[in-house]
């Protein structure tokens, strides 16, 4: 009971954890989000969502890039900081401009997205990633 209600954490604790986030995040992302769009290519980039005017393929290729490439990148810890910065900047995209002006039921899971990936940014990819073992 005593350990339940501490404060304190071990380094072990810290790290599972990261792993934990940026794996179970990266891949709901990954195959939730990335396959199916990749699936779906054809349909979809003449209409997609195109915030910056680079064009409705332009916009999805670097969605697509966001959601699979970086994705499968924080699920194995490799350049974990910048795969999350990628992703970041994805979310917040779709979070204040997307969702702009519409209910929160309607963004709450890209804002949970946004506040997992941010987190993972902040923390870094702990011992157990692909970064670690390389020594960054």
């Amino acid at each position: 009971m005593k350990k339940i209600l501490s404060t304190a954490y071990t380094d072990s604790a810290f790290n599972i954890a990261a792993l934990v986030l940026r794996a179970a995040f990266g891949a709901l992302l990954l195959l939730n989000h990335g396959v199916p769009k990749l699936k779906k290519f054809g349909e979809i980039q003449r209409t997609f969502f195109d915030p910056f005017h680079i064009g409705h393929l332009w916009s999805l290729m670097l969605v697509l890039f966001a959601e699979i490439v970086c994705s499968a990148l924080l699920v194995l810890g490799l350049l974990s900081r910048l795969a999350a910065l990628v992703i970041v900047i994805q979310m917040s995209v779709l979070v204040f401009i997307f969702h702009k002006g519409q209910p929160i039921a309607e963004s709450e899971l890209a804002v949970i997205y946004l506040a997992a990936f941010f987190t993972c940014l902040l923390i870094g990819p702990g011992r157990y990633s692909v970064d670690a073992a390389m020594g960054k």
